[in-house]
């Protein structure tokens, strides 16, 4: 386990009650308050050239030369648990040195007057968990030896007005009291992972206190208590599961002296069992100590006393950008950012190709049963093109994204283009909102479905539930030509689809709801398509479908089995590896998991199968969907969840 320096660890258990007077009690109101008045920036805004002194030179925005790095800024505390953790953990290291990208910087800043000591243990703690990449890493991880409030530019009033208060941004507390205290004693907590723990701490009312040694075993001690709990003797897991068996209210961890505070998380089976008690971890407090040994009582309250903003960013384009939430302790969060500022970096480049653009939405409201609606005139010759794409972008109502909805939804876009037409208000495209994040823009290729465009002027609605909260959607239609020699000839045109199957509720009764489908194939034919998109929603007593692995099968001809296995559903981090793709990075909730077929804050992409050779192209052919779950039939006990599915075939010529 990483420990502290003599000076840092120095600091943590001596700063904690100085900590306490400086961003206590009133002062709480004054910096909300402070951040209210300052003003100037905001995402989105250009970011002004500046100079900071490092320790060992001068850093320079914008960097001299035509190429342009994102650049990522980070202001330390040594005030946040949270931060210490980021800082003194190997494997939050570790994901510094192997996962920030090659385009990426990172300018390292402190908000304490110590910023010279700190900028000098945090680059030994760089150097330390590069290894032989220490030179490399070094030469984009830039620290600061002049603290934030001496910077003298612009960078202070965006941590200052882009404050923050939650989800470990802004200084979470323990606050203790007992009666023999002239004042609380307050002291920097870390919460245990809130996707391993249910319970929550109550914050408008103290806890009685108890030790408990190192709740290794169940105590009658603990019940209706906080149990205050030592560090090591066995897992975070052990301990908290103990004392959820003595009926405490909470455990604090307590690091012993010289220890740095750790993440706290279940692992492997652990995670299996469920726990609804809170808990945290914080340095060992001697008064605390004293008076628990003693005798005397000592209650326990928590708070988040809110603080600068502990990071922010500029994007390639040179632009101000938030950085979401850092949902556990670990420098992976700002790596998948960086990654992201990449994939958009590469959007843009794309979008400026040529193409004939047809604007459809721009920062329209998409609320309510009507979502967004639009009728638009498409171009006059649609057979001149072969490549349909959906530009879209999901905002948020404010700039900031605190005005974000608060959960994830599935949009959809519907087309019509003749309502007498079998293709009238059929599916264009699928997306799946962020969790209170408001940067999502994709570039989605729907060639295959500019079969349903047979008219020129055509209405267009996109949607998710009516109880959403709002949306804003942009959207533009871009028709263009596929790279081919071009010669004409050489161009396969979707002239036709045929509906084939859509999903339904996923219970024992799913695969008997689809039958055999007889089809023969159009004259003048030269491909033919499988086109199918594929989501799963809903959680039975197997997770099914968001976070179960299923497997769709499409039979042609009895023959050829073509299938499609959502693998990555309830993995770890099968979103968080989609952050390169498009994925929104960085939001709340359990945006990180693998999910069926989706993930939140992405475009849902279609699946395209060319079937031509398994085809029959003058005579009968037959095709038959199935879905399972676990290789066999679903056959939940409760509440079935559900496959929302559009799939064809289209056939070129």
């Amino acid at each position: 386990m990483a420990r502290l320096p003599p000076l840092l660890a120095c600091w943590l258990c001596c700063c904690a009650v100085a900590a306490a007077a400086a961003e206590g009690g009133s002062s709480r109101t004054k910096l909300w308050s402070v951040r209210s008045g300052l003003g100037g920036f905001d995402p989105g805004d250009p970011a002004p050239a500046f100079r900071v002194p490092l320790l060992d030179g001068e850093f320079v925005y914008p960097p001299l030369g035509s190429s342009r790095s994102s650049l990522i800024i980070h202001a330390f505390t040594n005030r946040s648990a949270f931060l210490e953790c980021l800082w003194t953990s190997n494997e939050s290291l570790s994901d510094l040195v192997e996962f920030l990208p090659p385009s990426a910087q990172v300018l390292v800043l402190s908000t304490d007057d110590s910023a010279v000591e700190q900028a000098l243990w945090m680059r030994e703690q760089v150097y330390g968990a590069a290894g032989g990449r220490g030179k490399e890493i070094l030469s984009r991880v830039h620290f600061s030896s002049v603290p934030v409030h001496a910077l003298g530019n612009w960078i202070p009033r965006v941590l200052y007005s882009w404050g923050c208060g939650g989800h470990n941004c802004g200084l979470a507390q323990a606050v203790f009291t007992s009666p023999d205290w002239a004042a609380p004693v307050i002291v920097k907590r870390l919460n245990a992972r809130y996707d391993w723990l249910n319970g929550r701490w109550e914050y408008t009312t103290p806890y009685i206190l108890a030790e408990v040694g190192d709740g290794c075993k169940p105590v009658p001690e603990a019940a209706g208590a906080v149990a205050w709990v030592s560090e090591g003797g066995c897992s975070f897991f052990t301990k908290v599961k103990a004392m959820a068996e003595s009926n405490a209210s909470g455990v604090l961890v307590y690091a012993l002296p010289g220890n740095p505070i750790q993440d706290m998380n279940c692992v492997g089976d652990e995670c299996n069992t469920s726990l609804s008690i809170p808990a945290a971890m914080l340095h060992i407090e001697p008064a605390v100590v004293r008076a628990l040994s003693t005798g005397k009582p000592v209650n326990v309250s928590f708070q988040v006393t809110p603080s600068p903003n502990f990071f922010f960013a500029v994007n390639q384009e040179g632009k101000l950008a938030e950085m979401g939430w850092f949902l556990y302790p670990t420098f992976r969060f700002l790596s998948w950012q960086a990654q992201w500022f990449d994939f958009y970096a590469d959007l843009l480049e794309h979008i400026r190709r040529p193409a004939d653009v047809v604007l459809v939405f721009n920062r329209t409201l998409m609320q309510g049963k009507a979502g967004a609606q639009a009728v638009v005139e498409l171009p006059s010759d649609l057979l001149k093109y072969d490549v349909l794409e959906l530009d879209a972008a999901l905002s948020c109502p404010g700039i900031r994204d605190e005005t974000c909805a608060h959960w994830d939804h599935t949009v959809q876009l519907f087309v019509c283009c003749d309502r007498f037409s079998p293709y009238c208000n059929l599916e264009l495209g699928r997306w799946i909102t962020a969790f209170r994040r408001g940067t999502g823009r994709w570039v989605t290729d729907v060639s295959p479905l500019l079969a349903l465009l047979n008219g020129t002027r055509c209405s267009l609605t996109m949607k998710t539930v009516p109880w959403a909260m709002p949306w804003m959607t942009t959207l533009n239609l871009r028709f263009s030509y596929s790279n081919h020699s071009g010669k004409s000839s050489e161009r396969l045109y979707p002239f036709k689809l045929m509906m084939l199957y859509n999903g339904g509720t996923f219970d024992r009764d799913y695969n008997n709801r689809f039958q055999q489908i007889k089809f023969e194939i159009p004259a003048s034919t030269k491909k033919v398509e499988l086109f199918a998109v594929i989501t799963g929603h809903g959680s039975d007593d197997n997770g099914c479908c968001e976070f179960c692995v299923t497997s769709h099968y499409f039979l042609v001809n009895g023959i050829y089995n073509n299938s499609r296995v959502f693998d990555s559903a309830g993995s770890a981090l099968g979103c968080a590896l989609r952050v390169g793709e498009g994925g929104v990075p960085n939001e709340h909730g359990t945006w990180l998991y693998g999910r069926g077929g989706w993930c939140d804050g992405l475009q849902v992409d279609p699946w395209r199968i060319d079937i031509t050779p398994q085809l029959n192209m003058t005579g009968p052919n037959t095709i038959l969907y199935f879905g399972l779950y676990d290789g066999r039939n679903p056959d939940p006990t409760k509440d079935p969840g559900y496959i929302i599915m559009y799939s064809y075939l289209v056939f070129y010529k």
